[in-house]
């Protein structure tokens, strides 16, 4: 049994029963978009943020819940899918998870259309059954994500992120998502604001680590889904990056940034910068941080009794950052 199938042990009946849930939420009166939000539903992936809400809501509740936290989970997934939809058609992206993206397959104008009837279907979702705390949590999370790619695109242009700008933007970009099916987890169970500030700062913590984690795989030679070297080839900037550019000397700067601005394609220089950043402390310093944000994660769950779900959190916890893809 791998990771993910232990961490969704304890929820594996509610997983099942969801799945249906939204499926069902998806439904409409249209033949074309029935077949392609057949096809979303088929290409899921492990499908991390449903289970966040729903151990979330367990660990909180001591085991017990009801039709709200499932909906709370499809509005987390329904709105989800629209960004990805959105963002294969922003990314010009052909893939998703191994499998042809809508865009590829039905065209752009198709793809926005769907990403927009997804997100319509979420905000119905909790309007029609008045769930307008959980609507509030996940709408934080969508202007959040907005605002963090847009502020990547805008510093993208200067290669002159500082650290705390690059942590703002993965916060927003990766983090608030997760944080919001925590949230909406023990909002769903009626747990009092601090316990859903706790439960948003938790999911914080570890949407950050899974970002540091997945910066790391650049510079990592294990074969993963995603190839070593491609955030420098894109000019993005990431933390082992940003640290190495800041404690070098001068003249090794101008030769890291003039390596990623105009050599970004040439595959012997970008193993040079890799070699340099790994030199340098960069990937330690990450290591570091990663952990640390682990660390923050794990002393939230303090607070909380001993359980099967807290158990399977922490577990998850531990995936983020053990994780090979």
């Amino acid at each position: 049994m791998n990771l993910v199938e232990q961490i969704k042990l304890p929820i594996l009946t509610e997983m099942e029963l969801f799945e249906k849930k939204f499926k069902d939420a998806m439904l409409s009166k249209v033949p074309l978009l029935n077949r392609i939000t057949y096809y979303i539903v088929r290409r899921k992936g492990k499908q991390m943020r449903p289970m966040f809400v729903f151990l979330v809501a367990k660990m909180v509740s001591n085991g017990g819940f009801d039709e709200r936290t499932y909906r709370g989970a499809s509005v987390v997934e329904l709105i989800h899918t629209a960004t990805l939809v959105h963002d294969d058609v922003v990314d010009e992206s052909n893939r998703r998870r191994g499998f042809f993206s809508v865009n590829a397959l039905w065209k752009n104008k198709i793809a926005v259309l769907v990403g927009d009837f997804l997100l319509s279907k979420g905000l119905l979702l909790s309007i029609d059954n008045n769930d307008f705390d959980l609507l509030k949590l996940i709408s934080i999370a969508v202007r959040e994500m907005s605002e963090g790619e847009l502020l990547q695109i805008e510093k993208a242009r200067k290669l002159d992120i500082t650290e705390a700008v690059y942590f703002d933007i993965i916060r927003k970009k990766t983090a608030t998502l997760i944080a919001a099916c925590c949230g909406i987890g023990a909002a769903s169970v009626g747990a009092n604001q601090d316990c859903i500030r706790k439960m948003r700062k938790f999911g914080e913590y570890i949407g950050v680590a899974f970002q540091i984690k997945d910066d790391l795989f650049d510079y990592s030679d294990a074969k993963i889904g995603k190839p070593t070297g491609i955030d420098i080839k894109e000019q993005k900037m990431t933390l082992p990056l940003i640290h190495t550019l800041n404690t070098c000397t001068k003249k090794e700067k101008s030769w890291l940034i003039n390596s990623i601005k105009k050599h970004n394609k040439e595959k012997k220089r970008v193993k040079e910068v890799i070699a340099f950043v790994k030199e340098n402390g960069g990937i330690a310093y990450t290591t570091t941080k990663m952990n640390d944000y682990k660390n923050k994660a794990l002393a939230i769950l303090k607070d909380f009794p001993a359980s099967e779900y807290k158990s399977s959190l922490v577990t998850m916890i531990d995936y983020v950052v053990e994780r090979k893809i």
